[in-house]
């Protein structure tokens, strides 16, 4: 020997398959998804029907909502924003309640849930998809069992055929804008969070008003129904989500740090 040591070459891992990889990440997330609706899934059922029946309290207050009572303020207040109708407010209106809806709150659920799954944050994916979904499922049970008319004051330039109460722009901003709070509360992205969030929900709920396809009842039981579904996912999550697999990513927030580096 000459004195050198004869180095053993180390095993590299093999790279992860790109067409493969993304297959395996969602199925590694819906076990655990799986593993938490196991044995949680009573206490999720219990939170759903509980958040109807504030929902039914709330109709209850006018009466039968399927002989189309409304509240007091309801007819003034739709009155009132067609009062002031242009027909620039009707262009600008008309885009707010698309990306309140299928083209912007549908599109930007997928893609956080996506990133979040294949970044492998098993908890924060089980808490997005959690709420999104259950907000979902809560809109159509809750417009299913009042079959509430939409509001027939004048002729809307964008008609609606399903059933108003309660609102689902209403439920779907108000979800995503509360799930995205929660994500970003740990970063110094709160702030900015909270006030893009709130301007978002406030602008797509008063676009369903300005085009008449929703009383202001429907915006105020989506936005109560949302927040109160979203709430009670992260508090089960935070508490009762099991512990993730040691493929997971560590636990980090919405921008990449630590918990360390946050709390420095």
């Amino acid at each position: 020997m000459d004195g050198h040591e004869t180095q053993v070459p180390r095993a590299v891992a093999p790279a992860p398959d790109p067409v493969k990889e993304p297959a395996r990440v969602a199925g590694d997330e819906l076990k655990y998804g799986l593993r938490f609706l196991r044995k949680h899934g009573w206490r999720m059922a219990l939170c759903f029907f509980l958040l109807l029946l504030p929902i039914w309290g709330f109709a209850a207050l006018v009466g039968e909502l399927h002989e189309k009572e409304i509240f007091f303020f309801d007819a003034p207040i739709l009155n009132m924003l067609h009062g002031i109708e242009t027909p620039g407010r009707d262009r600008f209106f008309v885009w707010v309640s698309r990306i309140g809806f299928l083209w912007g709150t549908i599109p930007i659920d997928v893609i956080v849930l996506s990133w979040l799954a294949l970044r492998r944050r098993f908890r924060d994916s089980l808490f997005f998809g959690l709420a999104v979904a259950g907000s979902a499922v809560l809109d159509v049970m809750g417009k299913a069992y009042f079959t509430r008319a939409r509001p027939d004051l004048w002729l809307s330039i964008t008609p609606e055929n399903n059933y108003s109460f309660p609102s689902g722009h209403a439920m779907g901003s108000a979800t995503l804008g509360m799930a995205l709070i929660f994500l970003c509360w740990p970063t110094r992205w709160r702030w900015p969070m909270i006030g893009g969030a709130i301007v978002f929900v406030v602008l797509v709920g008063l676009s369903r008003l300005y085009l008449g396809v929703h009383y202001p009842s429907d915006i105020l039981a989506g936005w109560c129904a949302a927040i109160a579904w979203v709430v009670f996912m992260d508090i089960l999550v935070e508490r009762k989500a099991p512990p993730p697999p040691p493929t997971a990513a560590p636990e980090k927030d919405t921008i990449g740090k630590t918990a360390e580096e946050v709390g420095k």
